[in-house]
């Protein structure tokens, strides 16, 4: 890569633990994956079990599913190894996790620092949290000067995703855990694009790490899921807003037991135990898929780079992406994530409508390159002005990279480019 090559991918990251997990756990008949308990009630034989259990002095049992199931706590208790963490908590998708983070740490009159280049539903779930009396700074978090300048006293949290979705820009990850970190705020990251696989937001300070479990986690479209991850990181007793209900347990599990009580049991994006059964099956070829995904994107990007049809190529391995030493110092690898724009913005619908391999859908991190034009649809609702100040013009593609032959997708690029020359 003449100079710019990223480490592989997986390179600090063991799948062992996680492929036996559930047969080291115990499961029945010496069966290697947990079952699917589809079971909504669960009984007791001692009405003081049932007691403690809702009064969180009893662990490890169920009482609604709701709140959780067997097959939904082998799949948490992998995503908390695989980000290295304290415990996790699952949701119905990655924005019930997000919502879940917001609602239950909030307060009208808080305020939160966010970055300025987040996914269009985090977005759009901001400006319905500012309706709710919560204050919401965006900045360009890619320099820590700009996140410093905007807290205050009332500040809560900051909130970022690894690398932005969709034009992969990536925050000044490790100044802002500082930042926190003297400041005594908690530091949230989405952690969607990269996985665990490429980089474990624990390692810059991060306390909750939030992932779409549909996308890289899972990898094979066929369910929905989300997470949130206390890693430890964060002491929860400098936090004024965990109610006095919760404030009876061991402190470590203040944020965490908020989380499930108001975040997941009163707002109910509950996980259902299939989709989690399907998503636990995915994360066992977490590395493999991280690898060739990475691998191609880098391989597409270069490709795109060197196009006479094409104008910016947006991918942190490309030495020309201004964050490109930052993400291979901290990333493992590149990830599935690119985006691009033509030099001609009108050329755009017609070379989507060429392509054959890469299909044209709204979804990302699935085994399929998918592809979209983002301004008219998952930004359509997002004015003009703030899509600029987002990095996010007319014009721009967003590519979600899968498991083909990269050579396969670069000649269905190329061949439905040529109408662009």
């Amino acid at each position: 890569m003449n100079g710019e090559e990223m480490p592989d991918a997986g390179v600090h990251m063991s799948m062992t633990p996680v492929l036996h997990a559930d047969r080291l756990a115990g499961v029945e008949h010496g069966a290697i994956h947990s079952p699917i308990h589809t079971s909504v009630q669960y009984t007791f034989e001692r009405t003081s079990d049932l007691i403690d259990l809702f009064q969180g002095r009893l662990k490890g049992r169920f009482n609604y599913a709701r709140s959780g199931t067997p097959t939904i706590a082998a799949l948490e208790r992998k995503i908390t190894h695989l980000e290295g963490g304290r415990e996790t908590v699952c949701f119905a998708s990655g924005m019930a996790a997000i919502s879940a983070v917001f609602l239950s740490l909030l307060r009208a009159g808080d305020h939160i620092v966010v970055s300025r280049f987040l996914f269009g539903g985090t977005v759009n779930l901001l400006d319905t949290l500012q309706g709710f009396g919560v204050h919401v700074s965006f900045v360009d978090t890619c320099d820590v000067r700009n996140v410093r300048a905007e807290v205050g006293e009332n500040t809560r949290l900051v909130f970022v995703e690894t690398v932005a979705n969709p034009a992969t820009q990536i925050p000044d990850l490790e100044s802002i855990g500082q930042l926190c970190r003297e400041r005594e705020l908690l530091f949230i990251v989405d952690n969607t694009v990269t996985s665990p696989a490429l980089f474990r937001p624990a390692t810059v300070g991060a306390g909750l790490v939030v992932n779409s479990l549909s996308k890289t986690l899972g990898g094979h479209g066929v369910a929905l899921g989300g997470a949130v991850t206390d890693t430890g990181r964060f002491d929860w007793t400098l936090y004024p807003n965990i109610a006095a209900r919760y404030r009876n347990a061991d402190p470590a599990q203040w944020g965490i037991q908020q989380l499930r009580k108001k975040g997941l049991r009163d707002v109910g994006g509950a996980l259902s135990s299939d989709h989690a059964h399907r998503i636990a099956i995915g994360v066992e070829t977490l590395v493999l898929r991280a690898t060739q995904t990475g691998g191609t994107a880098l391989a597409l990007a270069r490709f795109l780079r060197e196009h006479a049809a094409i104008g910016e190529v947006h991918y942190p391995g490309l030495e020309t992406h201004p964050q490109h030493e930052l993400a291979k110092r901290l990333f493992a690898n590149g990830a599935w994530l690119l985006s691009f724009e033509l030099k001609r913005a009108n050329d755009m619908i017609p070379f989507l409508d060429r392509l054959r391999v890469a299909g044209r859908g709204t979804g990302m991190g699935d085994n399929r390159t998918l592809v979209i034009p983002v301004a008219p649809t998952i930004y359509w609702e997002i004015d003009r002005e703030v899509r600029e100040q987002m990095k996010i013009s007319d014009g721009l593609i967003r590519v979600s990279i899968g498991l083909e032959d990269p050579r396969d997708l670069i000649r269905d690029f190329d061949e439905a480019l040529q109408l662009c020359s």
